[in-house]
């Protein structure tokens, strides 16, 4: 008969379909693993039964921001503490294995162990929704660049009285505007210089709907990220797409960060040890949220052209012998600082201005 008193600390392996869990006691004995559905009545089991053997304490979960992210959003809604999980290390594969309960019950072991300490993201307010945005402006910007380069590839190979005809405009924009326009005669298809004006008409209006797109999304984006925060978008460099990466590498639980180092190691704007005997030295970090590592970057680079006190600091660490390199590095760690400080602010507040 399971203690309605004892502490239990569940593991949660997630996939598109199903999810597998494990419950570990305090002493680390597995209680059982099961599968269960991706479903709301899944997840409403997924809670039942780990409850069946005690108190549930800490429930560790891969995939909190991909295909756990459902789970989470209602293990926290029945007032589970959910812990993020990184996949299990390649040794433990190699020692015991590779199947979904034994990832169930490595993710368990973790929280067990105080290895995993970080609160999964909260999904349910407005930063992410200015996630979801932002993916899809992303999206169309990429596919209008995209076109953009196909067309001036097409260009390249077009019958010389065509070239000759968007000549006229200096820009790729330029020209996709005008071979939107193009009108290509549908029953001569065979010939190639129709078919070119059919295919740059085609890519001329791709242009044009993507960019109306994402001029769209961008406008949408200005008014939540100015709702979300306010102060951190007032600070010199931090524009509506740079405040809304760092919104997102946050989320809105932002005090899930114990400090403002924790918040620069995410973004892999702090190094890492990498010191053995009489070395001592640290290394770049390569991992982290790499989106906001290029936020912090082109922050910096703003304010290295409009900031004076930016550029007397390059200059002094210039002076020291440091590289243009290392002195943009050791910048992006004082604006990751600074900025999450900003951010907590706003977020705190976010409440009460909504």
């Amino acid at each position: 008969m399971p203690d309605p008193h004892q502490a239990v600390i569940g593991g949660i392996d997630c996939h598109t379909d199903f999810h597998v869990a494990a419950a570990l006691d305090p002493l680390g004995r597995v209680l059982g693993t099961e599968s269960f559905p991706a479903t709301r009545a899944g997840y409403r089991l997924t809670h039942t039964w780990l409850a069946s053997f005690g108190q549930i304490t800490t429930v560790g979960v891969e995939s909190t921001g991909s295909f756990g992210a459902a789970l989470t959003r209602s293990l926290v809604d029945q007032g589970c503490r959910v812990i993020e999980v990184n996949q299990p290390h390649p040794h433990l594969r190699s020692r015991r294995g590779k199947n979904d309960a034994i990832d169930a019950e490595a993710a368990a072991r973790k929280v067990l162990s105080g290895e995993a300490t970080a609160a999964a993201t909260d999904t349910t307010g407005i930063v992410e929704a200015i996630r979801q945005l932002s993916v899809t402006r992303n999206s169309a910007v990429k596919a209008r660049s995209a076109a953009l380069c196909q067309l001036g590839d097409l260009l390249v190979t077009a019958p010389a009285a065509l070239r000759e005809q968007l000549d006229t405009r200096r820009t790729l924009e330029g020209k996709a505007a005008v071979c939107a326009r193009l009108r290509p005669d549908p029953n001569r298809l065979a010939d190639p210089a129709q078919a070119a004006k059919a295919a740059l008409r085609s890519l001329g209006r791709r242009v044009a709907q993507l960019g109306a797109e994402a001029d769209e999304l961008g406008r949408r984006l200005d008014r939540l990220v100015a709702t979300a925060a306010p102060t951190t978008l007032s600070r010199l460099g931090c524009g509506t797409h740079h405040t809304a990466t760092l919104l997102v590498a946050a989320g809105e639980n932002i005090d899930r960060f114990g400090s403002e180092a924790s918040f620069a190691h995410l973004c892999a704007a702090a190094p890492v040890p990498a010191s053995s005997g009489r070395t001592q030295r640290h290394r770049l970090n390569f991992a982290g949220n790499r989106d906001a590592n290029r936020a912090l970057h082109m922050i910096v680079i703003v304010r290295l052209r409009y900031c004076e006190r930016t550029r007397s600091y390059m200059d002094r660490r210039l002076a020291e012998g440091k590289t243009k390199k290392e002195a943009i590095r050791c910048l992006k760690r004082f604006v990751a600082r600074e900025l999450y400080r900003t951010l907590r602010a706003d977020l705190s507040t976010l409440t009460t201005r909504t």
